[in-house]
């Protein structure tokens, strides 16, 4: 008989999980471990429902994957079982590498390593646990197959990975702004010349996904009280490092140890609650800065943000400065860590990474932003930047 499982999903409702591998791999413990990692990082001082998980995401990243082999092979595009399965196992795990709290931790828990790199990693180890089964997987997960729409699928502008955020992170926040026509889009979708394209029916659902992915960034990602509490958890961390904290948690080898000698299992032990753990034990910490900072996100005490179109105002940093110094009776190098400056970047549509290219009827191909009366069009090109500061009130 078939393994057939149903998972109640509260976006897309059911998931079927008819493969015995992809069983076998959400039941593993470095998949179970997504549970265990926030979606949204801080994004739920602001938005309190933005509490799923890397997990959920992961499975309706999956589920629209299947929507969108099915799609495809509908339309004559030749897809073997193999490698069905295969991009089924690549988007289940693609993201299988997160550290705690997701993106706002990346390069600071293990610096100069991203997501991606670790995912491959445990990849390649569950490829060896299962004995060679997720070879092709991991091929289109490093974009080295030879049916590039596959690797596409996983990562590229219009990918199911995107599709799924923007989804999941609209319902969970409440921001509708985020809302897109993910199924409409999937229907779209064909391969020409083995590359994944769009049908030119879908125009405006596209020109729609990236608007709304715009809108989520400024208005939910890079919310200026998301982005403080998210640099303030960054500097939990340096700051740890920096003064050598200990942790009774699986943290405290990330903090006292050299990154060199944690092992991947080790990293699949960590997670959000032992990070939070170790921000509880540190808000009583002798240090004032690391304490002030703990303190600050168990309580949602959060340093106070000002965005500005412009550079930030020397004289308004010193000012800032000056005053935490007197409240903490600190040195200007200590009171750097509660007063400091930054920069936030988004852009609609990078032309230069990857195109998202219309295949009309009459078999000619447009870029999104080349075609008629084009909303997405090369204005979007350019990044849009906002400066900020941050400091203690």
């Amino acid at each position: 008989m078939q393994l057939k499982k149903i998972i109640n999903d509260p976006v897309y409702g059911f998931i079927t999980i008819d493969d015995e591998l992809v069983f076998k791999i959400i039941a593993h413990p470095y998949y179970q471990r997504l549970r265990r990692i926030h979606q949204m990082a801080m994004a739920h001082l602001v938005y309190p429902g933005a509490v799923h998980t890397r997990l959920h995401h992961s499975l309706g990243a999956y589920h629209l994957m299947c929507n969108a082999l099915n799609e495809l092979k509908n339309k004559g595009i030749d897809i073997s079982k193999e490698e069905e399965q295969a991009a089924k196992v690549a988007i289940l795990l693609h993201d299988v590498g997160h550290g705690p709290f997701s993106h706002a931790l990346e390069n600071v828990l293990i610096e100069g390593m991203q997501h991606e790199a670790i995912s491959l990693l445990l990849m390649q180890d569950l490829n060896k646990q299962f004995n060679g089964q997720l070879q092709i997987a991991t091929d289109i997960f490093t974009n080295v197959y030879h049916k590039k729409f596959l690797y596409q699928l996983v990562s590229g502008q219009l990918d199911v990975d995107r599709m799924d955020y923007l989804t999941r992170d609209s319902f969970f926040s409440g921001v509708s702004e985020g809302v897109i026509g993910y199924d409409r889009i999937i229907k779209m979708l064909t391969v020409h010349k083995g590359e994944l394209m769009v049908e030119e029916k879908a125009i405006y659902s596209i020109e729609k996904f990236l608007l709304a992915r715009r809108l989520m960034y400024w208005q939910v990602y890079l919310h200026k009280t998301v982005l403080c509490a998210e640099q303030m958890l960054q500097r939990i961390i340096k700051r740890a490092k920096h003064i050598k904290a200990f942790s009774r948690t699986p943290l405290n080898k990330f903090i006292n140890e050299p990154i060199h000698t944690v092992t991947l299992q080790e990293f699949c032990a960590l997670d959000d609650y032992d990070v939070m753990s170790a921000i509880k034990e540190w808000s009583t910490h002798e240090d004032k800065i690391l304490s002030v900072l703990c303190e600050g996100i168990i309580n949602r005490h959060l340093l106070k943000i000002i965005y500005t179109g412009v550079p930030v105002d020397e004289k308004l940093v010193a000012e800032k400065t000056t005053a935490v110094m007197e409240k903490y009776s600190i040195d200007a190098a200590e009171a750097a860590w509660l007063v400091f400056t930054g920069e936030a970047v988004s852009n609609t549509y990078n032309f230069e990474v990857e195109n998202i290219h219309i295949l009309f009827k009459d078999g000619s191909v447009k870029d999104i932003s080349a075609v008629d009366n084009a909303l997405i069009n090369q204005n979007m090109k350019s990044k849009v930047k906002k400066y900020y500061i941050c400091y203690s009130r």
